[in-house]
């Protein structure tokens, strides 16, 4: 694995970043080079990167953060520092990489020159903890094959970054998948592959954080939308569509007609449960528990309000001429942590 870079990205991930870093050191030899590249943090996590030996770049903080400026920035400091690097692997500081997933996605990109980004199973660590993390890890859970786009936790091959120029850091949002558009257009592939390949921490438990996150979800459609929903792939048209609908179009319609049909308008809203049985026959069909399915169909077309608001805030940003900024979802680990024990710790793991 000595043609394998690692690029970290993270901000006050706390405890988490202390757990993804193990799982990296103990995994790679001394001449692995890995990065870590902060956006901010104010718990430590850059001190305690550096005790690991681990290269570290903290971004401007005068500029706004966004994970496809902190991904090129580390994917820029390999390609400038480590000619050997043939490929990168991406992962955020809230995951664990699982043991076997580089050598297993390295060899898949080893074999197949055609071959850009290899993905694997994402978990969430505790999915069971709210119904928020069980949603993400279902949207984990991607088909094997040959697949349009990947996240954020993917082993890539340096030539095809570098010929796309890496991530858009204009895009606060759906930044793999704009990338594996460019990707695709200069004929490139991207592979789910049948291997584990992180643990995710979403610590997702309250309400206020899926909305907002659905909002951010909003926000990428209709940036999608607006980038590539004119070529010949639709980019997003349909989601773009779905969203103005039913979680705007609809719900106004009902109560703005209700005094004019004497009640007769809120029929449309029998369309959310039909909708919401749809979905629901799609993920038992994909295999999902009914239990699952409920959960994810109830929330999937709950989702529609948030997304759509997500939309109206792209297009009213965008016609004020304003900057995008980052959309929080994520409750940051604002205490500090004692980044010498946690060296001690990690050092004892590896052992």
């Amino acid at each position: 694995m000595s043609n394998i870079g690692i690029v970290v990205i993270g901000r006050n991930e706390g405890a988490r970043l202390v757990r993804c870093l193990r799982s990296i050191v103990s995994q790679v030899s001394e001449n692995t080079p890995v990065v870590y590249v902060d956006s901010g943090s104010t718990d430590g996590s850059v001190a305690f990167a550096n005790s690991l030996g681990i290269h570290t770049v903290s971004l401007d903080m005068s500029v706004p953060f966004t994970m496809a400026r902190g991904r090129n920035t580390g994917f820029n400091f390999l390609k400038q520092n480590f000619n050997a690097i043939e490929y990168i692997q991406f992962i955020d500081g809230d995951c664990e990489l699982m043991e076997g997933w580089l050598s297993a996605a390295s060899q898949v990109l080893s074999q197949h020159e055609n071959l850009a980004v290899v993905c694997g199973r994402l978990h969430e660590r505790f999915p069971a903890a709210s119904p928020y993390n069980q949603l993400a890890d279902m949207e984990w859970n991607t088909p094997v094959g040959e697949a349009n786009a990947c996240g954020g936790i993917a082993m890539m091959r340096m030539s095809a970054l570098t010929e796309v120029d890496g991530y858009n850091t204009a895009l606060i949002c759906g930044e793999e998948p704009e990338m594996c558009i460019r990707l695709r257009q200069r004929g490139w592939k991207i592979r789910r592959i049948a291997a584990d390949m992180a643990i995710h921490d979403m610590a997702m438990t309250r309400f206020t954080q899926w909305w907002r996150r659905s909002i951010r979800g909003g926000w990428a459609v209709a940036e999608g939308a607006a980038m590539y929903g004119q070529t010949a792939e639709r980019y997003m048209t349909r989601e773009n569509f779905s969203g103005w609908l039913w979680g705007i179009t609809v719900p106004i319609a009902a109560i703005s007609l209700a005094w004019l049909t004497y009640g007769l308008s809120f029929a449309l809203l029998l369309g959310y449960p039909y909708l919401m049985l749809r979905v629901y026959q799609y993920r038992r069909a994909q295999g999902d528990s009914s239990d699952h399915a409920r959960l994810y169909a109830f929330f999937c077309v709950l989702s529609k309000v948030p997304q759509a608001i997500g939309q109206l805030k792209y297009w009213f940003t965008r016609w004020q001429g304003q900057p995008a900024t980052i959309i929080e979802y994520k409750v940051p680990v604002l205490e500090r942590f004692d980044s010498q024990t946690a060296v001690e710790q990690t050092q004892v793991a590896v052992s």
